[in-house]
């Protein structure tokens, strides 16, 4: 199916011939009138001749998107008109490698987790299965250079068409993705430099790194490993997300962030497209505000980043921990698992105390792992004799458990052998708060009641012990556009409440009411000083504004509204985005007047 997709792209064009006759679409929804983006079938939409001139200006890298698992289906339906997709080798392709995160990353359209798209067209073994584009967007540029990021830019801009800046679809709130919508792929910006002597602004002059847009965090830890001495940087904990892109604009954190802070506390450059198409860069003494809204002000709110500079590190000696409690372990006495768990949780200021990052999971059936927990320049010794009063407790509650620790020679040995892969394909809603220091300290018996409230609503979840100010100099700490807050948490979570992506409308709507007002609800009323982390949290919560940047906030909507005041970039839940909506059942996005 790949093979004949720019030969589909000039023909399904044609079924979308329009002229252009105003630059939005007015719909009414709900009792209320909204002005509404350019999307297929509208007399916005633009005319084949202006979708051919875009095609020849990005040298014809302009295509269709068809869904991952179109080709196990006779018939790809999309807005653009059918499509016949099926090929057997392809299917079973799909089949084989649809939960494979790096498959679906190297895809130009996916959504690694699947809820936000719909789900109108998982893998079948039935090809007379109806497969819809459901919201997956409508045509995508696969960027190959500088130029064809700019000349997207600007037709969206001047199309008023919906805008998507996608490289990897490691997203887990459908920002990746949007029905009717025009996506610029920067994957394939792969280009990586190193330097022992950075010469830029910032008043730094260690090393650095410098990476494209499309990078991942195991090739950038890969190339630094290289180096002799080999050095490290702040990434996420899952080695397959990009480093320059919705990471460092969302703030971006990981098992070093006890020690330097978050990814954008690090960065010292960026070249980056804006909202009018002019490439610009932006770093402490040149466009210092753009600069500081893109370290942690909101993915695809600023500008399309296309290369980001940042601080590296000495590489150390590192020791990690795992261990896990299940049935077995508590007698299959759930009180007494609670208990354990709540132990564990009491603790977690002290390990952010001693610079330690602790990855967990609460599941159901008694399900508690630990894998794992990091001490970075740690022996097993130091490491161990920080976790050894947990240890203690749980002996003295009657506990057996297995723990094994292991020192390894780099932090980027441990980082490959105990961090695991996720699993892409799933389907649910996404959730989560961070508490603070002094909500474990004062209410930690609270904390593990909102725990236990989240299992009993159907959820999963998974949480970070870190803390973004312990080796941050403090007089760093407004250098970046991330939460204050999060100078003074001990604890992040994830929410997960799985649910098919093509559920009914009602069951989706109840859904979200369950985690907005009570999953996370019970965890935001137990941790009244903590914050939500705007990449792995619920954008439609109360007060989003502040939960996601405290007072920063107001600071960023005024750099909105001056980068981009008309609103060519729009993902859920970002600065100056309080009047747009998908309406009409999340397909139109559109501006309510």
């Amino acid at each position: 199916m790949t093979a004949t997709i720019a030969s589909l792209v000039s023909s399904a064009l044609l079924l979308t011939q329009q002229a252009a006759a105003a630059d939005w679409t007015y719909r009414r929804w709900n009792g209320a009138n909204y002005a509404c983006k350019c999307h297929p079938g509208d007399p916005c939409w633009p005319s084949t001749l202006r979708w051919n001139s875009l095609n020849a200006t990005v040298g014809g890298n302009l295509q269709v998107s068809i869904p991952p698992a179109a080709s196990c289906y006779n018939t790809f339906q999309g807005l653009l008109g059918n499509i016949s997709t099926y090929n057997a080798a392809q299917c079973a392709d799909v089949q084989a490698n649809y939960t494979s995160e790096q498959w679906q990353i190297n895809l130009p359209t996916a959504e690694l987790w699947t809820y936000s798209t719909n789900d109108t067209c998982r893998p079948t073994t039935n090809p007379t299965d109806s497969c819809t584009g459901g919201y997956f967007p409508t045509l995508y540029i696969k960027a190959k250079t500088i130029a064809h990021i700019q000349a997207g830019v600007l037709f969206a801009k001047n199309n008023n068409l919906r805008l998507i800046i996608r490289n990897t679809g490691h997203d887990f709130l459908g920002r990746s993705v949007g029905w009717g919508a025009l996506v610029i792929n920067t994957h394939g910006f792969k280009d990586i430099s190193l330097t022992n002597s950075y010469s830029g602004a910032c008043n730094y002059t260690g090393s650095a790194i410098t990476v494209g847009a499309g990078v991942q965090a195991f090739e950038a830890l890969k190339k630094l490993n290289s180096l002799s001495p080999p050095k490290i940087m702040v990434t996420g904990e899952c080695a397959t997300v990009g480093v320059a892109g919705g990471l460092v604009q969302g703030g971006g954190h990981g098992p070093l962030t006890n020690f330097y802070g978050f990814l954008a506390d690090t960065a010292l450059e960026f070249k980056v497209i804006t909202a009018d198409g002019v490439l610009r860069t932006a770093n402490a003494t040149t466009n210092p505000d753009l600069f500081w809204a893109l370290r942690g002000g909101g993915p695809s709110a600023f500008g399309v980043i296309v290369q980001a500079t940042y601080k590296t590190f000495n590489d150390y000696s590192s020791s990690g921990t795992t261990f896990a409690l299940g049935p077995a372990n508590v007698n299959n006495n759930e009180t007494l698992w609670w208990d354990a768990i709540a132990k564990f949780h009491s603790y977690s200021n002290r390990f952010v105390d001693n610079g330690l990052y602790a990855y967990y999971e609460v599941m159901p059936g008694q399900t508690f792992r630990v894998h794992p927990i990091v001490g970075v320049n740690k022996t097993a010794a130091q490491l161990e004799a920080v976790l050894q009063p947990l240890f203690d407790d749980w002996t003295a509650m009657g506990l057996t458990f297995d723990k094994t620790t292991t020192t390894y020679s780099t932090f980027y040995e441990l980082y490959n052998a105990l961090f695991e892969s996720e699993v892409a394909g799933n389907s649910a809603l996404t959730g989560g708060w961070a508490f603070g220091k002094t909500d474990v300290a004062n209410n930690n018996a609270g904390i593990i009641d909102a725990f236990k409230n989240v299992q009993k609503n159907g959820a999963l979840l998974v949480g970070h012990m870190w803390n973004g100010g312990h080796g941050l100099p403090q007089s760093q700490w407004a250098d970046s556009a991330v939460n204050p807050r999060f100078r003074n948490v001990s604890d992040k979570l994830i929410t997960i409440l799985p649910l098919s992506g093509n559920a009914p409308i009602a069951e989706k709507e109840a859904a979200q009411r369950v985690l907005t007002d009570i999953i996370d609800g019970g965890l935001r009323a137990a941790g009244p000083n903590g914050a939500a982390y705007v990449n792995e949290a619920d954008p439609f919560q109360p007060n989003w504004q502040t939960a996601f940047w405290g007072t920063n906030y107001p600071k960023l909507l005024q750099l909105r509204q001056k980068w981009d005041p008309s609103g060519v970039f729009y993902s859920v839940s970002t600065p100056g985005t309080e009047k747009w909506e998908q309406i009409e059942y999340g397909t139109r996005l559109c501006k309510k007047l």
